[in-house]
């Protein structure tokens, strides 16, 4: 297949093109390429590619910038949806679009369901659930991958931050009450790579296995990387000056993937310990 990936040096897209590349005809653009809020601009880069599936991997995921900055995120997490499904929709082309357990308000207290309605407490959620509204509506032949607490090779997550600050400090304060699960950028496209091959459609929760709130996840880290000597104290979302507010059991289920593409993803600290030893 030919697949175009927008976004394709961040985290995610890095990924992507080098689990896709292995067996089909895989082209990027990145942000300096277009303007995804430029409908222009994405009719220009798709109808030139000539791609079979276009692949949105760009995003605003910047969750308290949001806040300051709300018609900036909605350009990109919305709006450069809605362009792009225009477009493929008129091409027949698939798209596959990534969004985010915190398009839920987090008080269910199990699991996340597909079709669990959403209700988002901050602007980058709600940023991504009009997203999803856009895609749903416009096109009929799409892959929605709602994923968890993302971390790879390229650019910044939580787990090169946590490294960092270990190595200048004998304490660090990571909030205990938000629970997830923290996915492997890696993992997430090998799940992708299996639903475009078996021509999967609709919405899909794809996460590593198993959950864990921040703090344990940073023990994780540390345990992993193997530094000594640091604290790290639990407290709660309240005493940490976010200008966003987080879900607090933003877990989702990824049943559904398991049932229909019979793969499921490895554990979190599975993942957690091999990604670090790359970085090594």
């Amino acid at each position: 297949m030919k697949i175009l990936i927008l976004g394709h040096k961040g985290m995610l897209g890095g990924d992507l093109v080098s689990i896709l590349g292995i067996s089909h005809d895989v082209t990027g653009k990145g942000t300096e390429d277009f303007n995804i809020s430029s409908v222009e601009d994405c009719r220009d880069i798709i109808l030139e590619s000539e791609a079979d599936v276009v692949i949105n991997a760009a995003a605003s995921t910047d969750v308290d910038g949001c806040e300051s900055d709300r018609e900036g995120c909605f350009s990109i997490n919305s709006e450069g949806v809605k362009n792009i499904a225009l477009i493929c929709r008129d091409q027949d082309i698939k798209i596959v679009h990534f969004s985010t357990d915190y398009v839920f308000d987090g008080t269910k207290g199990n699991p996340y369901l597909e079709d669990d309605v959403c209700n988002p407490i901050n602007v980058y959620g709600e940023s991504k659930m009009m997203g999803e509204l856009y895609l749903k509506e416009l096109s009929d032949n799409y892959i929605l991958a709602r994923t968890a607490w993302l971390y790879g090779k390229n650019g910044k997550n939580f787990v090169k931050a946590i490294i960092k600050k270990a190595k200048n400090t004998k304490k660090l304060e990571v909030v205990d009450d938000q629970i997830g699960s923290p996915t492997y950028t890696v993992d997430l496209a090998t799940a992708v790579k299996k639903l475009i091959e078996g021509n999967y459609t609709g919405v899909f929760h794809v996460t590593n296995g198993g959950k864990c709130s921040w703090h344990e996840f940073a023990v994780k880290i540390l345990e992993y990387a193997g530094i000594t000597g640091v604290k790290v104290e639990p407290i709660k979302s309240v005493n940490l000056a976010r200008k966003a507010p987080r879900p607090r059991h933003s877990v989702l289920s990824c049943q559904k993937f398991f049932d229909e593409t019979k793969m499921s993803l490895r554990p979190w600290q599975m993942a957690l310990s091999e990604y670090i030893s790359r970085m090594k």
